[in-house]
């Protein structure tokens, strides 16, 4: 005779021992009781870290955050200089790992879409080259990479000095783009933004059009598929990226210039300077991760049927129409779950900033904050919190997407 209780007997009123034996309170009393253990098992780990750390004469605060941080850093998107706080290094060495890491996973998403698609090419040479790139960048360590292309930029490229002409006005080196970038052995020098009066208004008027490029080319999916009427999208989608600001920019009078650099003593002054380590480290993680995402999208697109393919070329479509429009948006739901993996996987791996010195959130707060102030327990807590919620967010925010393209059941 059991002595389990189903869930379907009648109440006799409760028990002590429904909590064990009864299928409608064990799984619940288990939940309890392993919350309860895990509670307890890091209750005695914090204990027992606040014991050890006043044994040695520390206690556990995160107040060095408000210290004077007293070094400086190569790279910022806001002021900082030695005098602001440990708290204001690692908010600027949070905000450089957050542009690397977009960057970068913009650039390798397009990277491995096109080499992707490319190495299902029916051209030989252009598959067999994607092919190499694939498997040279999957197959290398990504620092190797990263140290590579950091020594080419430093050793391949002129000095500053080297732009100087001598007394028969030759230089050794010239500038680009109508003597307005200048890539040396320092970084690449660019023009950089003046923001004057209105200039906003051109800001929101290119938001505005990026809105209408979205909307026109939804309109053009579902003309197609609805009345199968073929609407024109690159043109249109051109007109409404540049006509719109350019008009409003002119209109307003030119409010948005440019501060071109200019040969100093030994540098260039004015502009804005892209540091080698930067373009080293966006550059090695886009090309590694881009080859990780064209196999992805090589297995998404061969996980769609043949059929589908010829459907579309029956109705008269072209073959770049085809993968836009049909290969690929049923390509997505295969797609996405890996690509997530690796946007979480790039974003980590810009850790390895600290290689060519870029000074990112763990050479800041993870390395130079805790050196000075000997919180490494709370500097890598902090480091690792950090790495938790960038991750949640871009995997939360992938999924949303994920949801959106995938098949829908009748």
């Amino acid at each position: 005779m059991s002595t389990t209780t189903d869930a379907s007997a009648p109440d006799g009123g409760f028990r002590l021992s429904q909590l064990i034996y009864d299928t409608r309170y064990r799984s619940l009393t288990i939940q309890i009781v392993a919350m309860i253990l895990l509670l307890t098992c890091f209750g005695w780990l914090i204990n027992n870290i606040v014991e050890n750390l006043a044994a040695l004469g520390k206690d556990f605060d995160f107040g060095f955050l408000g210290q004077r941080a007293g070094y400086d850093i190569n790279q910022t998107l806001i002021p900082y200089d030695s005098g602001y706080t440990h708290g204001r290094a690692a908010l600027v060495g949070i905000l450089n790992t957050l542009l690397v890491a977009f960057l970068g996973c913009v650039t390798a998403t397009v990277l491995g879409v096109l080499a992707g698609v490319l190495r299902l090419s029916n051209n030989w040479v252009i598959a067999k080259l994607m092919t190499v790139y694939v498997e040279a960048f999957r197959n290398v360590p990504l620092l190797l990479w990263i140290l590579l292309i950091f020594a080419l930029m430093t050793e391949a490229t002129p000095q500053p000095r080297a732009f100087r002409p001598d007394e028969n006005g030759i230089a050794d080196a010239s500038m680009l783009l109508w003597e307005s970038v200048a890539i040396t052995n320092r970084g690449v020098f660019i023009p950089a933004p003046v923001w004057g009066p209105g200039s906003w208004i051109i800001g929101l008027v290119f938001l505005a059009s990026i809105a209408a490029i979205i909307w026109w080319r939804r309109r053009a999916v579902k003309k197609l598929f609805d009345e199968g009427k073929v609407v024109p999208t690159f043109w249109p989608s051109v007109a409404m990226f540049f006509l719109p600001t350019l008009l409003i920019f002119f209109v307003l009078g030119r409010p948005i210039g440019l501060a071109y650099p200019e040969l100093g003593g030994f540098n260039f002054d004015g502009g804005l300077q892209v540091r080698n380590s930067l373009i080293a480290l966006w550059f090695a993680l886009s090309l590694y991760t881009g080859a990780f995402i064209a196999e992805i999208v090589r297995g998404g697109i061969l996980a769609i049927a043949k059929g589908q393919t010829e459907a579309s070329y029956a109705l008269g479509l072209r073959s770049g129409t085809t993968m836009r429009l049909v290969i690929l948006p049923q390509a997505l739901r295969v797609i996405i779950p890996p690509l997530i993996s690796q946007y979480l996987n790039l974003t980590k791996n810009s850790s390895l900033a600290i290689a060519v010195g870029y000074m990112d959130v763990r050479s800041t707060l993870g390395g130079i904050t805790i050196n000075q102030t000997g919180k490494e327990l709370e500097g890598m807590l902090l480091l690792g919190l950090f790495y938790l919620v960038i991750s949640l967010i871009i995997s939360g925010v992938m999924n949303v997407y994920n949801n959106r393209v995938k098949l829908r059941e009748r």
